[in-house]
């Protein structure tokens, strides 16, 4: 038996467990949202970051890493476990089809099946840790100021960011919401001074704005 599963948020840029194989792909019917609250990581009980889980939404896709740990059930005991505590917020496994070609439309093939990701009910009754969706401006501020045991949230925000634009993939709705972090922060000039911009290859539409852009932006945390 071989194990897959598959990492959008910080598990692109730091799985932290033994794989053996890597794949840059996308999942289909899903969305990135930062809907989702944490309180022992990158936020506290009092001050609860937001980090990001997945919304079903039709027609959309979500780029990521697929990770496969070969060499028996132990090997595999050890990565579940590990992820179960790392990812002790969502509350279902959900199993995916694995996609890898450019081709993104219906016809495209999956190339793995029974890919496990970690989801979140949508639903603060049941999900103590579902936040919900909130203006970009309010998640900004959240973002911008919550920090916890393992860093600050906005630091969670910028490395999905770049994540997102080193495997060649970027997403909108990160950049567009990243950039409304840095408008919040509150950064000595000399430090500013230092942040070389990296001009996005996506044409950026603001949920705010009519007009089409290309966006301008620095990866700081």
């Amino acid at each position: 038996m071989v194990l897959w599963v598959f990492g959008y948020g910080s598990l692109i840029w730091n799985p932290g467990f033994d794989f053996d194989e890597k794949l840059i792909g996308y999942i289909k019917d899903y969305k990135r949202v930062f809907d989702l609250g944490c309180i022992d990581h990158r936020g506290t009980p009092e001050h609860p970051a937001r980090t990001c889980t997945l919304e079903d939404s039709a027609g959309a896709i979500c780029w990521g890493a697929a990770y496969c740990v070969r060499g028996g059930p132990e090997k595999e005991k050890l990565a579940m476990e590990y992820l179960e505590g790392r990812e002790c917020e969502y509350d279902s496994k959900t199993l995916v089809q694995f996609y890898t070609e450019t081709d993104t439309t219906k016809q495209s093939k999956p190339i793995l099946t029974g890919v496990i990701v970690f989801t979140s009910t949508p639903d603060k009754v049941s999900n103590k840790y579902y936040l919900g969706p909130a203006p970009m401006e309010e998640m900004a501020m959240q973002i911008a100021t919550a920090t916890g045991p393992c860093g600050n949230n906005r630091e969670y925000l910028f490395k999905l960011e770049k994540a997102m634009h080193d495997i060649g993939h970027e997403d909108e709705y990160v950049i567009e919401l990243a950039n409304e972090v840095r408008k919040h922060l509150d950064l000595p000039k000399e430090v500013k001074a230092l942040l070389k911009p990296v001009v996005s290859r996506v044409s950026i539409k603001s949920h705010s704005q009519a007009h089409v852009s290309t966006l301008q932006r620095v990866f700081a945390s």
